[in-house]
């Protein structure tokens, strides 16, 4: 059989690679896209979207138990696991669905299988009714990753989990062990302890939620033991002993190991990129610790072949897959380009409180040589949040003291998820203090805390 002609062929069709094929069939590209699994992939069919549907549901249930608090009585106040699970993966489903719909609607031509590049230009497809040859002048890698598993804390499905698992649980949890504190792993950890498991998270570091600013890290940690978590920092799992309906987790901590038993075991510690079985090495491509390496276009070196998304490294973020999905296809299509910036890239994590960022920590603009101005501003002092009954937070910001320019914002608290975008369209548009202080928030809302924070950076706070 003859070989299928394109102009672009993207592999793996999650939100860096469907993206990249929707941009790439606007320019006018005639686009096939590869995918082994889901479209959508693990964003939409076990991420992302999953993980938010089950979120939400433990978010009602706390907010059930709180009835009293608003004026509302509720009894017999319970859940349904199955329920919880069965909704989540509707969810996923109906946005998967839905990829396949934009597919068709620009003209991308799906396949479904496994792709290798046997040599430049050429892709082999290996699907259930056969091989197919394709060949392309582009070729957009958007593979994703899967979750690291470390020797002796391999997933079993049975009494250790990955994301994976933890989306689909056989039973509720009892007593809970999340080994890593990073957005997956307390995002599972507030899931299940919410519902009511006694959750134990142990992370190596010497906080939780590490890659965020320290002062943060610590609010949402005071949060998280005030729920019952308890928290191991500068921890380590060493060793897991499976028994019948157990586990014996040897915990090591400051030099001192203690066994605890726990009934579920959810490893969360990083993930690994997938770049097995496509014939990178042989093509040239630089592999570094399980990921291309790149330039900031998402060029590999290898004429024609791109990298976006997990694959091409940190930030594991779909969002930022997507920009670089629309970067390439720009770039193919002789269009201006715009390189994302890692600092200028939000990060997001839904455990309660939520927590959200941009750009540099405190600790990270002074460490990079700048003066700062920093700014605070507390949940209890917006009539919003306390309407809410959320009360619990708080927005802080970073200026260079010489410039006014925002070099960071950090959030904890209820929907600052939603909240961070102000502070990345600011930092897009090089925003300084004077605009941001200069602009008028509405009033009640809780970006008025935004204004505030920035406020308080240069001692013109008003409520408080």
């Amino acid at each position: 059989m003859a070989a299928q002609n394109f102009d672009l062929i993207v592999i793996g069709a999650g939100p860096g690679g469907y993206v990249a094929a929707i941009r790439g069939a606007q320019l006018g590209m005639k686009v096939a896209i590869v995918e082994r699994e889901h479209l959508g992939g693990i964003c939409l069919n076990w991420g992302c979207i999953p993980t938010k549907a089950m979120l939400r549901s433990s978010e009602v249930f706390h907010l059930m138990h709180r009835a009293k608090e608003f004026g509302l009585k509720a009894t017999g106040i319970d859940y349904d696991l199955d329920a919880v699970v069965k909704r989540s993966r509707s969810v996923a489903g109906q946005l998967s669905g839905g990829i396949g719909h934009l597919m068709k609607k620009n003209k991308v031509t799906v396949f479904m299988g496994e792709a290798t590049i046997p040599a430049k230009g050429k892709v082999s497809v290996k699907g259930e009714k056969g091989t197919d040859d394709l060949t392309a002048k582009n070729i957009v890698l958007a593979t994703g990753a899967r979750a690291r598993e470390l020797p002796g804390l391999e997933a079993d499905g049975d009494l250790v989990w990955t994301y994976k698992h933890a989306l689909q649980p056989k039973q509720m949890p009892k007593k809970l062990l999340v080994i890593g504190s990073g957005a997956i792993g307390i995002e599972f950890a507030s899931f299940y302890n919410t519902l009511g498991a006694d959750t134990t998270v142990v992370e190596v570091m010497d906080r939780v939620l590490p890659v965020e600013d320290a002062e943060i890290s610590a609010f949402a940690k005071k949060q998280f033991v005030k729920q019952g978590m308890k928290i191991m920092e500068k921890s380590m799992v060493k060793q897991l002993d499976r028994g019948k309906g157990k586990v014996t987790a040897h915990i090591e901590t400051g030099g001192k190991t203690e066994k605890m038993e726990f009934d579920t075991v959810i490893s969360a510690v990083g993930i690994v990129g997938n770049v097995e079985g496509l014939g990178l090495e042989e093509l040239g491509v630089k592999i570094d610790r399980t990921h291309v390496v790149t330039d900031e276009f998402c060029r590999t070196g290898v004429e024609g072949l791109y990298a976006i998304g997990d694959i091409a490294g940190a930030p594991w973020l779909a969002h930022k897959a997507s920009h670089e999905g629309v970067m390439v296809a720009d770039l193919i299509a002789g269009k201006h380009a715009h390189p994302v910036k890692p600092e200028s890239i939000a990060g997001c994590t839904y455990c309660h409180p939520q927590v959200a960022s941009v750009g540099y920590s405190e600790a990270k603009a002074k460490e990079l040589g700048y003066d700062i101005k920093v700014g605070r501003f507390p949940f209890i002092g917006n009539g919003k949040a306390i309407a809410l009954g959320e009360p619990e937070g708080m927005i802080k910001t970073v200026f260079d003291a010489k410039t006014g320019e925002l070099l960071g914002a950090h959030m904890v608290g209820a929907e600052v998820t939603e909240l961070i975008q102000g502070y990345v369209v600011g930092r897009q548009l090089e925003t300084t203090e004077e605009d941001l202080m200069n602009t008028v928030f509405p009033h009640p809302t809780l970006s008025e805390m935004m204004h505030e924070s920035v406020l308080d950076a240069y001692d013109r706070v008003i409520h408080m």
